[in-house]
C-alpha cells in the first residue's frame, strides 16, 4: 500500500462486507487498522475481500520481515529491464536517436511498419512495466473504479491498438520508474517513523538475592532492579538506585547532550546509558513507559487528518469524475461534430485520462504530515495528528499555567508558622501526613521541609484531594484540611488577623498555604517558587514568531502571579483560578483570537488543554491526564521548543500549500496541451507520476527539522 488511490480501494471492497465496524489506514507504514465483529466476519474473509484489489495483507509487525530476494528486488530488476528493452526497441527502430526522440515530443501518428523485433522489444517494455499494477488494474476494471493502474492499462493497450508501439513502451517504463521512485520515498518516511519505534530493548538484567538474569522486558514487574552496563539501552522507566552515569535521551527528550545520572535520578526506557554502570528500580510496567507512551501517541497521529488532507480527499472525490466525462468528451466530440479522425481524438482522451489520476494532490499532504510529525518527534516534541500541526501554524495566543510550566515547579518553605500557641512538631506532622499523598508541588515542598527536620506524619483515613483547593482527611480522630487562601474562605475561618498575616506573605510575592481543623487554623506555610531561567527567552522568541498575546492562568495567589508575570513581561495575569476557571479563559481567549495554545502540566489544567485550539504538556513532569488530554507533548520540557513548534507547523503548512498548487498546476498545464491536440502520452505520465515524485520528495524535505 504506497498510495492514497489504493486506501480508497481498499475502503470501497472491505466497505462492502458486513460486520466491518471501523477502518484506519497508516500509507507511511504500510498498516491497516480493521475493527469488525467476529460474529458476522473473520479474518479470512477480511483477507479475500483485500486480494480482490490485487493487494495481499499479513497480520502487521513493528519490526518488518525482509522476505525474500525476489520481493526485495523484483521492482528494480523488472523497471530496468523495461527501460533496457525500451532502448533496444528504440535503437531497432529508429535510424538516429534524435528520430526517436522527435517522435516521442511531436505527434503524428505515423503507423509506419516496425521491425517485428523493435516490436517485441516494446511489448516487453510494457509488461514488465505493467507487472505489479496489472493485477489491481484488472480488478479495479472489473469494478468500474477510477484509479491509477487501470487507467494506465487501459492508455497502455490504446497505444497498443493504434499502434503507438514507442509511446506505450515509454508510458510502461515510466509507470514503473515512478513506482520505483515513489516506493522508495515512502520507505524513507517510514524508516523515519520506525526508528522512533525501534529502540526498546526486548530483555533486561534482573536482579535478585546476590545474582542476576536475562528477562523479556514485558516481564518485569514494578519495584524490581534492572542493571545497565554502559552502552546499553535502559529497558524500563525507573529511578537510580546506584551507580552515575551520563545518558543519552536525544530520542525521548530531544536533548542534544548526554544527561548526568545518579541516586534518585529518574531514567526512561530506549534512551542509552554512557560509561557508567546503573541499577534502576522500575518505576512502570513495559507497557506503560514513557516510550510506550510515545509510540502510542505516534500511532493515534496518523488517524488525525489535516483539514487540508481533508479537504484534498474531497476534492478528489469531483474533481475525477469530471475528468472521465471531459475524456469522454474528448475522445467522441471531434469525430462526431468536426470530422476529425477517431484515432486521434482516442489519442487525446487517453492522455486525458492519464493526467485525470489525482494521485499526487491527494498524497501530498499525508507524506508531508508524516514527515513534519516524525522530524519534530526527533526534536523532542511530539505531536499527535496533522490536525494540531495545522492548527500550530496558525496560533495567535499561548495561555500558560504557572507553576512547573513558567517557574521551576519545585517551590520551597520559607517559613513554618503555628497560631495560637500550637505546637510546631504536631501541626507539621498532620500537614505532613495530608501532604504525603498529595502530587502537588507544594506537597512535595512541605514533605521536603518536613524531612529535613525528620517528622514522621501522623495517621490517615478518609484523604481527599480538593482540585484547585487543597485536600482534607481524617487525622487524629479529626478532620484537618491544608490548602489555598481560597480554601480558608470556603471553610468559614477567614479571621482578620490570619488574613492580615497572609497578605503580608503574598505582597512578598510568596504563596501562602495553611492548615487546620474545622473549627481554627494550626499554622501557615510560606513559599517560594523561583522563575524557571528560560522562560523569558522562550516568551521573547514566541513573540517574535508573531504571537500577539501571552497570558498566565495559575491558581496562585494575585500577587504572587503578578510578580511572577512581572520578571517574565506577561500583562495578562490571571490568578486563583479553578480548573473550571481556566477552562472558561481560554474560550474566551478562542472567542477574541480563535488559534489559541494552552500550556499545562497538571490535572488541574487538563480542561483548560482541551478547551484550547492546541494543548500542549510537559512530557516530563506532566500527569497521566494531561499527557493524554494534550495534542502536543514537549518531551524534554524545553519552553524554547514552543517556538520551534511555531516555525516547524508554518514551514509544513508552507509544503502543504506548495504540494497542492504543484500538483493541481502541473495537471492544468498538461490538460491545456491536451486540449489543443499538443500532448502526448508521455507527457501525461509525467504530468501525473512528475507531479506525484515532485511533491513526495517535497514533503520528505520536512524529515530534516531546523532546530
Amino acid at each position: 500500500m504506497d498510495c492514497a488511490e489504493e486506501v480508497a480501494l481498499l475502503k470501497r471492497e472491505l466497505s462492502d462486507l458486513d460486520g466491518i465496524t471501523g477502518l484506519r489506514f497508516d500509507v507511511a507504514r504500510a498498516k491497516m487498522s480493521v475493527e469488525f465483529d467476529p460474529a458476522v466476519v473473520d479474518a479470512p474473509r477480511i483477507t479475500a475481500a483485500v486480494s480482490r484489489t490485487g493487494m495481499k495483507c499479513e497480520p502487521f509487525r513493528d519490526q518488518e520481515e525482509k522476505g525474500d530476494w525476489w520481493r526485495r528486488h523484483g521492482r528494480v530488476v523488472l523497471t530496468a529491464i523495461s527501460g533496457l528493452v525500451l532502448v533496444c526497441g528504440a535503437i531497432t527502430q529508429a535510424t538516429s536517436p534524435a528520430e526517436f526522440l522527435r517522435s516521442l515530443l511531436v505527434h503524428e501518428h505515423a503507423h509506419e511498419s516496425l521491425p517485428t523485433l523493435a516490436i517485441g522489444f516494446y511489448l516487453a517494455a510494457m509488461l514488465c512495466g505493467m507487472y505489479y499494477a496489472a493485477p489491481k488494474a484488472w480488478r479495479a476494471l472489473r469494478r468500474l473504479t477510477p484509479e491509477m493502474n487501470a487507467l494506465m492499462a487501459v492508455s497502455i493497450a490504446g497505444a497498443m491498438i493504434l499502434h503507438e508501439w514507442s509511446e506505450g513502451a515509454t508510458l510502461g517504463f515510466l509507470f514503473a520508474l515512478a513506482g520505483l521512485l515513489e516506493s522508495w520515498s515512502l520507505t524513507r518516511a517510514r524508516n523515519a517513523v520506525s526508528s522512533l519505534l525501534e529502540v526498546a530493548p526486548t530483555e533486561a538484567t534482573v536482579l535478585h538475592g546476590h545474582g542476576e538474569h536475562r528477562t523479556p522486558v514485558d516481564r518485569v514487574q514494578v519495584g524490581e532492579v534492572v542493571r545497565i552496563k554502559p552502552g546499553e539501552r535502559i529497558p524500563c522507566d525507573g529511578v537510580v538506585t546506584m551507580g552515575a552515569s551520563h545518558v543519552d535521551q536525544a530520542l525521548i527528550t530531544g536533548e542534544s547532550v548526554p544527561v548526568p545520572k545518579a541516586a534518585a535520578s529518574a531514567v526512561f526506557a530506549g534512551t542509552i546509558n554512557g560509561d557508567g554502570l546503573l541499577e534502576v528500580k522500575v518505576s512502570r510496567q513495559p507497557s506503560d513507559t514513557l516510550l510506550a507512551r510515545m509510540l502510542r501517541m505516534i500511532e493515534g497521529a496518523q488517524h488525525r487528518r489535516a483539514q487540508s488532507e481533508q479537504f484534498v480527499e474531497r476534492f478528489s472525490r469531483v474533481y475525477t469524475p469530471l475528468m472521465f466525462i471531459l475524456a469522454i468528451l474528448m475522445a467522441t466530440i471531434p469525430p462526431l461534430f468536426r470530422g476529425a479522425g477517431w484515432g486521434e481524438s482516442a489519442y487525446q482522451g487517453m492522455v486525458i485520462l492519464l493526467i485525470s489520476c489525482p494521485c499526487a494532490l491527494v498524497i501530498s499532504t499525508p507524506v508531508t504530515v508524516v514527515a513534519a510529525l516524525a522530524s519534530a518527534a526527533r526534536q523532542g516534541v511530539l505531536i499527535k495528528g496533522g490536525v494540531y500541526l495545522e492548527e500550530a501554524a496558525k496560533l495567535k495566543a499561548v495561555a500558560f499555567d504557572k507553576t512547573g510550566v513558567l517557574t521551576t515547579g519545585r517551590p520551597e518553605v520559607q517559613t513554618f508558622r503555628t497560631l495560637d500557641g500550637l505546637g510546631e512538631q504536631d501541626a507539621l506532622r498532620r500537614l505532613l501526613a495530608l501532604e504525603q499523598r498529595s502530587e502537588h508541588p507544594v506537597g512535595h515542598a512541605i514533605v521536603r521541609y518536613a524531612a529535613t527536620r525528620g517528622i514522621e506524619p501522623e495517621a490517615v483515613t478518609e484523604f481527599r484531594a480538593v482540585q484547585g483547593r487543597g485536600a482534607e482527611a481524617m487525622v487524629a480522630d479529626e478532620r484537618f484540611w491544608a490548602g489555598s487562601h481560597r480554601f480558608l474562605h470556603e471553610k468559614g475561618l477567614e479571621h482578620a488577623r490570619v488574613c492580615e498575616q497572609v497578605e503580608a506573605l503574598e505582597d512578598a510575592g510568596h504563596t501562602a498555604f495553611l492548615c487546620g481543623t474545622e473549627n481554627e487554623v494550626w499554622a501557615m506555610v510560606s513559599l517560594a517558587d523561583p522563575v524557571r531561567p528560560e522562560a523569558a527567552e522562550a516568551l521573547r522568541r514566541l513573540r517574535r514568531e508573531g504571537v500577539r498575546r501571552l497570558t498566565m492562568l495559575t491558581g496562585d495567589n494575585a500577587p504572587t502571579a503578578r510578580a511572577v508575570g512581572d520578571k517574565l513581561g506577561v500583562e495578562d495575569v490571571r490568578a486563583e483560578m479553578l480548573p473550571e476557571e481556566k477552562a472558561r479563559a481560554v474560550q474566551e481567549l478562542r472567542a477574541l483570537h480563535r488559534h489559541v495554545a494552552m500550556v499545562g502540566d497538571g490535572i488541574n489544567d487538563a480542561q483548560a488543554l482541551a478547551s484550547a485550539s492546541v494543548g500542549i504538556a510537559l512530557g516530563r513532569r506532566a500527569t497521566d491526564v494531561a499527557l493524554e488530554t494534550a495534542d502536543v507533548v514537549l518531551m524534554n520540557d524545553d519552553l524554547g521548543k514552543l517556538s520551534f513548534l511555531l516555525r516547524h507547523a508554518r514551514r509544513a503548512s508552507a509544503v502543504i500549500r506548495q504540494n497542492v498548487v504543484v500538483a493541481l498546476g502541473l495537471k492544468a498545464v498538461f490538460l491545456m496541451l491536451a486540449l489543443a491536440g499538443l500532448a502526448t502520452l508521455w507527457m501525461a505520465i509525467a504530468a501525473d507520476m512528475g507531479g506525484t515524485l515532485l511533491v513526495t520528495f517535497n514533503g520528505l524535505r520536512l524529515l530534516r527539522a531546523t532546530r
